[in-house]
């Protein structure tokens, strides 16, 4: 199989593995009561999730072509994302999953921070076949690998296919990320891991670099922003949040819509702090929906909210 020629390509994005149920349920704070063996909370919810829905929602919405592609189980749950699809119109093709469909239990409290119970269904080593993903491969400008297809990697780069992942909360060494974080040409991920780590984020950063390809790493630090690490200049830079234009309710979702925004003025060769600010702005505005990726920003949306953050001060010569 050789590489198409840019007429030839039927999708901007294909997203391979990552989808799932969250259920969602609000509690006072993220713990547990020292007494009693129950507590009432607002109703609870399950939501379509999980990373690689979120990314592939994402880019949906802003209006890229794409092509997602996953395991699914034949059962209630997976009837729940077909039909969700349907009502969204993304583009999904499914293989079936014998363990049925994964889910996460998501505890979100009155701030909107929330804390995952995944189960982690599938089991180790289950990846998507070649012969399912191939095809589409062929036809795409980029792919970004959310799970179940670390043998993707190496059918990219023979194809000339760029390649993006998301190791999230990875603290640098934990073997179930090693080969996505080293493998992919761009590497998201989440400062939340890595309290532990002797050097902390910005350390997980460098060994990125230094033992992978990746050309660049983006982390996103909550309320703290996010950082980029370009292998040009191995400098890191922290870019500020965006200010939220509505109440925060719930961050379920908030890491796949910055990651998104950002690759869409990543794609059309904006600069980093441009790239950086349309994350931010969507990350922001995920923070604002109940639910898991819920609610999509679309691009004169985020177009317009970009506008309007980029008069803060604190980003101020941060653009270029």
């Amino acid at each position: 199989m050789t590489p198409v020629g840019p007429q030839e390509h039927g999708y901007d994005v294909l997203v391979l593995g990552g989808v799932g149920v969250d259920t969602i349920v609000r509690v006072p704070e993220l713990s547990i009561p020292a007494v009693g063996d129950g507590i009432g909370v607002p109703p609870v919810h399950d939501y379509v999730a999980h990373s690689g829905n979120g990314v592939a929602l994402g880019f949906h919405g802003l209006g890229l072509r794409t092509k997602f592609l996953d395991l699914l189980g034949q059962d209630a749950l997976g009837a729940l994302v077909l039909a969700r699809y349907a009502d969204t119109g993304l583009d999904f093709s499914h293989l079936p999953a014998p363990a049925g469909t994964p889910r996460s239990v998501n505890l979100v409290d009155a701030a909107g921070r929330r804390f995952s119970f995944f189960d982690g269904r599938h089991p180790e080593g289950t990846e998507l076949p070649a012969e399912f993903y191939l095809p589409f491969l062929a036809r795409t400008r980029h792919v970004h690998i959310a799970g179940r297809a670390l043998g993707a990697f190496a059918h990219a780069r023979r194809l000339g296919v760029s390649t993006s992942t998301d190791v999230h909360a990875w603290d640098g060494s934990a073997a179930y990320a090693l080969g996505y974080a080293y493998d992919a040409d761009l590497v998201f991920l989440s400062a939340a891991g890595a309290g532990a780590t002797p050097g902390g984020i910005e350390a997980i950063m460098g060994s990125i670099l230094d033992e992978g390809r990746a050309s660049l790493v983006v982390a996103t630090d909550g309320e703290r922003g996010s950082l980029l690490l370009d292998r040009a200049s191995r400098t890191v830079r922290r870019f500020p949040i965006a200010a939220p234009e509505r109440p925060v309710v719930d961050s379920n979702g908030a890491g796949d819509a910055f990651s998104t925004a950002f690759l869409s003025r990543y794609f059309a060769g904006r600069p980093l702090g441009e790239c950086a600010l349309a994350g931010a702005v969507s990350g922001a505005f995920a923070c604002g929906a109940h639910g898991t990726c819920e609610e999509q920003i679309g691009a004169p949306e985020l177009a317009a909210a970009m506008g309007r953050a980029a008069l803060a001060p604190e980003w101020a010569g941060l653009l270029d």
